[in-house]
């Protein structure tokens, strides 16, 4: 199977390409990804390697604070607006993409619900998943 991800935003002024296996791919439910994604939840491909992650296009990105304290950056393209991935500051290495930002969408395999506790009634999630109220550790 191909190991590199791709995909970018809306209207193709940001791409990337990312090589290996996500680490971790999961539906969160925090407030920060229902603001972001504007519905319920976000949707998320994790990969390490962050500085092996081909970008092209310049990305405008937003910072918040975690519940850990520690900030996140959700970047996003400046034409359209499509959210495409998600940095941290606490695992620089690390980058999360927008499932829905990826060329072929059915790549993602959620493996866990995240932030279950800030989840809403009709944004339900598929019970068969793992579910953490919050981020596991």
């Amino acid at each position: 199977m191909d190991m590199i991800f791709k995909g970018g935003c809306a209207c193709g002024a940001l791409r990337y390409e990312i090589a290996g296996k996500p680490v971790f791919q999961n539906h969160c439910q925090c407030r920060d990804c229902q603001k972001a994604s504007g519905t319920g939840h976000g949707s998320y491909l994790s990969f390490m390697g962050r500085s092996d992650a081909k970008i092209t296009g310049k990305a405008t990105e937003w910072s918040v604070a975690a519940d850990s304290g520690n900030d996140k950056a959700y970047a996003f393209c400046p034409t359209c607006g499509s959210p495409v991935y998600i940095t941290f500051s606490a695992m620089p290495d690390l980058i999360a993409i927008a499932a829905a930002s990826l060329d072929d969408a059915d790549r993602f395999r959620p493996e866990a619900l995240t932030y279950s506790v800030r989840g809403h009634a009709w944004d339900p999630i598929d019970p068969d998943l793992q579910h953490f109220e919050r981020m596991p550790g």
